[in-house]
This record gives structure tokens, sequence and C-alpha cells, in this order.
């Protein structure tokens, strides 16, 4: 893949389309009109830990991504545990793109007078679609993907347009959102959590590292397009979104957010961009559980060829150059996790929303762990030529503290991140620490029985990878 096709894969992670029309409403609601400068802030700070991850991926030229990164920075013990810890939180990201595809196509069918039908048959089929486009080379996926974003993005866009093209809302354009002071009219933590949350995915671009031309050049440019990308389609669509309801922006958002932009669409666009939005937030969430899927599978082949995974996990496809084995295994384990999901809440009543924010606290602890990292690698290294203090120690050290205090943010709010009332899921986070716990336990035994497996952790560069697979054949 190039940078664009890159950019792509894993812009496609983040939905956004669902985005715009599910999340944005959200952080409406608890942001105010400060919730356009919650995006302006959210977007500088992650821009900073690129700057960290980036500098990190030219001295450490390994796909495992958080795995490697943080097997290097804070030893391979660390290491293991988080690399299990990725593992579970993308499977759990995946596992809430079905269920979220299967009752959004449910509600869909229903509300054009179709018939009623599971919310289950739809996540399977989502399902298999998904575990076949995987199982091939990288590019099949991103040829899909390139595609879907295309026209999420223009919907959004079709949007943005056509409000400032009606001059703006009932208050016309407002320039209060742009004001720091803004956000103290509303919850500023929960804002910022809701606004962090949804940038999810730029952060896998180090795992593609095998299948990019280029890597040196590729994943910083794809890293730092994507952070921009979104963090402008999202400010701005943010800003339009609040100044299409003008005053009334937050009373919507918090009384029907689901309905905030369709509404808000078929209003300034047309009538039928209200239905059609619906439709296109189940295509979104497929791109995303085709990008997640991918970027799972990843983990898990590059902890096979660590061996902290079975071996037969890292085998490289001869003709479609992908890791096949491991796509498969993922579609198993999701196929296994899913089905007593299905028993237990055969109407799925809020099992998207557990799934999708245990799996983003993971995620957000994964990227604080790995900011640190980058910290201890280079005080313990030093600063190479032509690198800077700014890039190896201040800029990960302030990512570092914000989405440390993001995820302390997401426990004490875990009521709003996975739906209930205050404490009633809390006991969800075992899932989480029982993975890195397991991973740690296995570094340490590693360690003290089998030295030769504990030397190759943090990606092994024995691993057959898939670009040398593809050099074979």
């Amino acid at each position: 893949m190039g940078a664009t096709s890159l950019v792509l894969t894993v812009l496609a992670f983040s939905a956004p389309l669902a985005v715009v029309a599910g999340f944005i409403p959200f952080t409406i609601s608890y942001g105010g009109e400060g919730a356009t400068f919650a995006f302006i802030t959210t977007t500088v700070l992650l821009l900073l830990f690129a700057v960290g991850y980036v500098t990190m991926t030219k001295h450490i030229p390994k796909p495992g991504s958080f795995y490697a990164f943080i097997s290097a920075g804070a030893g391979k013990v660390t290491g293991l545990g988080a690399g299990f810890l990725g593992v579970v939180a993308y499977l759990l990201m995946l596992g809430g793109c079905f269920v979220f595809i299967g009752l959004t196509t449910t509600e869909l069918i229903s509300s054009v007078g179709g018939p009623e039908t599971p919310w289950w048959l739809w996540a399977a089929v989502a399902w298999a679609l998904v575990s076949v486009l995987c199982y091939f080379h990288i590019e099949v996926s991103a040829k899909v993907l390139s595609v879907a974003m295309v026209v999420e993005v223009a919907i959004a866009m079709i949007f943005n347009v056509s409000v400032v093209l009606h001059g703006g809302g009932p208050e016309g354009f407002p320039t209060a959102p742009f004001n720091p002071a803004s956000l103290a009219g509303g919850d500023v933590g929960v804002a910022m959590l809701f606004a962090i949350m949804v940038f999810l995915g730029f952060e896998a671009t180090a795992l593609f590292r095998d299948e990019v031309r280029e890597p040196g050049r590729t994943i910083p440019r794809a890293t730092y397009g994507a952070v921009l990308f979104v963090g402008i389609l999202y400010t701005v669509s943010c800003y339009l979104l609040t100044t299409a309801y003008g005053s009334g922006a937050v009373d919507a958002a918090t009384n029907d957010p689901k309905s905030m932009f369709p509404v808000a669409i078929g209003h300034f666009a047309a009538p039928f961009f209200t239905q059609l939005t619906f439709m296109f937030i189940i295509t979104s969430e497929l791109a995303a559980a085709i990008s997640v899927h991918n970027v799972v599978a990843r983990y898990v082949y590059n902890l096979g060829c660590d061996s902290a995974l079975p071996p037969y996990v890292a085998a490289v496809h001869a003709r479609h150059h992908s890791p096949s084995r491991a796509s498969t295994v993922v579609a198993v384990i999701i196929a296994l996790v899913l089905l007593p999901l299905v028993l237990t809440n055969p109407e799925g009543v809020g099992l998207d929303a557990q799934l999708f924010g245990l799996a983003t606290i993971g995620i957000l602890a994964l990227m604080a762990v790995v900011s640190l990292s980058v910290i201890l690698w280079f005080a313990r290294t030093g600063v190479p030529a032509g690198e800077s203090r700014l890039k190896c120690f201040a800029a990960p050290g302030i990512a570092a503290v914000a989405l440390g205090t993001t995820v302390v943010l997401a426990v004490l709010h875990f009521d709003l991140v996975v739906g209930g009332t205050p404490g009633q899921n809390i006991v969800l986070l075992v899932v989480l620490a029982l993975s890195v716990v397991t991973g740690v336990a296995l570094a340490l035994y590693f360690r003290s029985s089998r030295p030769e497996l504990y030397a190759r952790l943090g990606r092994s560069e024995t691993g057959s990878a898939p670009s040398s697979a593809a050099s074979a054949a």
C-alpha cells in the first residue's frame, strides 16, 4: 500500500459518518457550544501523540506497533501484557461493530415498513462478508474501504456545504464555539472523553509496516494525515451541526442524539438524505469492521511470530501474501464470543455500547503506555541525531498525561461509556485486566523457563513478513 491506501484503511476504523451522526451529538450534549473547541484541542493532543509515535517508528522498524514499542521502552513483560490487551481490545471493538450493524439494520428495515428481523442475522451476514474480505491481500480491503470512505466523507461534506450555503443556522455563524471559555459551560471532562474516543484507528498505522511501500515515509505521512483529516472533518462538522440548531443544539443532542444529524441534513440538503444517512451509517460501520479485523489479525500474527501465540498463526498466504491464518482465527474467535452474547441477550440491548466502550478504554490505555515507553526508550538510548527533545520527551509526555487522564475519566464515568447505571457494569473491566495479567504471566514464564522464547518477544525479526513472502513468490 501507499500512504493514501494506508490512511483510508486506518480511517475506516473510526467510521467517520457514524461518528458525525452518532458520537458528535453526545459531545455537544456534554460540551454545549464548546464541543467544537473540544475537537480542536483533541486534534492538537493527538498530533502530539503522533509526534512521539512516529519518531519511535523510525528507530524501531518493527511492525508490532504498541506491542513492539512498549516491549522496547517498558520491557518485554509489560510489552507482552500490552500485546494481549491489544488483541482483546480490538476483538471487543470488532464484536461491537457487528452488533451495531445488526441492530441498526434491523431498525432501518422496520422504519421503512419492512418485517421484524433478528439483529444477529445481519450481524452474521456482516461477519461472513468481513471474514472473507480480510482473508485476501490487504489491497482488496483497501479498495473496498476507499469507496466506503469517499461515500462517508461526501455525505458529511454535503451537510457541511449545505449549512454554509444556507447562511448558517438560526443565529448565523456564531464564534462562541471557538472560544476556549465556551467549554466551561458544559462538562469539560466528559466532552473531551467523547472527543478523544472517536479518533481511534490512526494508531494502527505501524501494524502494516510489512505491507506498505517505503514504510519510513509512508507510516509517518499516513499517521499525521489520518489525525489531521479526521480532526478537521470532526471539528467542521461539529461546528456546523451546532450552528444548524443554534441555541437549541444542546436540547436536540440530549433529547434525540440519534436523529440530530439525519434530521439536519434532511432539512438543509434534501429530505431523502435523512433515510440515506441511516443506510450509509451501516456501510460506515461495515467498513470499520473490515479495518478492525485487519488490525487485530496483524496483532495475532505478530504475537505468533514471537511464539507468544501458537506459531501456526504466523504463516503468510503463499498467493495473497496476507496473514490468512491469523485472520481466520480472529473470525472464529469473534464468532465464539458473539454466540453466547446472542443467547444471553437476544435483543442486543446495550450490547454494542458495552463492547465499544470497553474496547475504547483498552486502546486509550495502550496509547498512554506507549507514550511513556517512547520517553523511556529515548531516555535510555539518548536523543538520536536529527531528532529533538520535543519529539522524544515533551510531545509524548504531554500525550501520556492527556491520555492517562482520559482513561481515568472513562473509568470514573464508566456508565456513560458503556451504558447502564453508575457502577452497574464496572465488572466488565475485569476482561481488560485479565488480558494484561495473562500476557504478563506468560512473559514471566518465558523469562524463567523458556529464555529462548523470551528473547524473541517484542516482534521477532525472524518471523516471515508478508512483504518477504511476496518477494519470495
